[in-house]
């Protein structure tokens, strides 16, 4: 099967909305605030009332999303830049 430019360019598009979810919550983990622990400045942060555990299973959902997107070979000339250190810094925080 292969895919459009306009199918490609879509999911292009969902990858780096995943990347960028993964970008957020480990963001939001940093700065050190769980369910267990909110702050007034974290409220407003996606994913600051999910627990550690919780934030690692949500980047790990996206980074198997990304990878599995990854690996089709039609992207043509993507960039995968961003979505590749998304990748490397979800596999980083899930361990």
């Amino acid at each position: 099967m292969s895919r459009t430019a306009d199918i490609i360019a879509q999911a292009h598009l969902a990858c780096l909305d995943g990347a960028e979810t993964i970008n957020t919550v480990i963001a939001t983990h940093a700065k050190g605030f769980d369910n267990t622990n909110v702050s007034d400045e974290t409220k407003g942060d996606y994913g600051h009332a999910m627990t550690h555990n919780e934030k690692k299973a949500r980047v790990a959902r996206s980074v198997g999303y990304l990878k599995h997107q990854k690996a089709l070979d039609d992207w043509g000339d993507e960039s995968f830049t961003v979505i590749d250190a998304a990748i490397s810094a979800a596999d980083t925080f899930t361990g």
